[in-house]
């Protein structure tokens, strides 16, 4: 069962962002009853809004991290709240949760230089190795951006709630089934929730997981194969001829 198991707002008298955003305007009521549940649609859609909006209200930094990581400390990053989160309320059964870790690809960077911070800073040398060991044993910045991504992933992630915001921007093909197996291996032990925006059409093929569609008319659930990630993505496996003879 999902720790968190609705994420809701009523609609708001505003034509202010974020509820200028057509997904947005009237309110939000979603269900979760999966443990992995997806965010799907074009860029501008609300996703990432919904996204920061939870993750803000569970505690988690906005530049990525879990609730003992602050990247405002010692850095010159904006501080930034997400317009949403005031709004939103979160159903949580059995009960509340306090770990977890929100990621969005493009803030990775900062939060790995953040990480080197912490290790520069410890006075015991031994215990920045250790800090070092929980993202794979060296600097985030000394793996590719997809060996970070699945260091991150494989060596940080336990039990908790993990909001992440297009993490297959770093991963190639193969590391997102990789990334799907770890998703798979925790969400099993019944430790762990995943609350992925995504425009993946691999990611989202993962079993069981719920999907909901942000578009003109709101946020609805729909299934996989009634994504446009899967259609277009087929149609265009299919016959790429035609797709780029009418593009060209």
């Amino acid at each position: 069962m999902p720790y968190l198991s609705e994420i809701r707002y009523q609609p708001v008298d505003s034509s202010d962002y974020p509820f200028s955003i057509p997904a947005l305007r009237n309110g939000l009521r979603l269900s979760l009853y999966s443990n992995v549940a997806f965010f799907v649609g074009e860029n501008g859609s609300g996703k990432s809004t919904v996204l920061e909006g939870v993750a803000e209200k569970c505690g988690f930094s906005l530049r990525g991290g879990n609730r003992n990581h602050n990247l405002n400390s010692g850095f010159s990053f904006d501080e930034y709240e997400s317009p949403l989160a005031e709004f939103i309320q979160l159903v949580w059964k059995p009960r509340r949760i306090n770990q977890g870790f929100f990621m969005r690809a493009e803030s990775f960077f900062n939060f790995a230089s953040y990480i080197d911070e912490m290790v520069k800073e410890n006075p015991n040398p031994a215990d920045g190795q250790k800090l070092l060991d929980a993202y794979g044993g060296k600097s985030l910045h000394e793996q590719s951006h997809g060996e970070s991504f699945l260091s991150l992933f494989d060596n940080k992630f336990d039990s908790g709630i993990y909001i992440l915001d297009e993490p297959e921007a770093a991963l190639s093909p193969a590391r997102i089934l990789a990334f799907m197996s770890v998703i798979n291996k925790l969400e099993r032990s019944g430790r762990a929730q995943f609350l992925i925006a995504t425009h993946s059409p691999i990611l989202i093929c993962y079993p069981g997981a719920a999907i909901f569609h942000f578009s003109e008319s709101g946020v609805t659930e729909t299934t996989y194969q009634e994504t446009e990630h899967y259609n277009l993505t087929k149609s265009f496996l299919d016959n790429p001829e035609t797709f780029l003879r009418h593009l060209f």
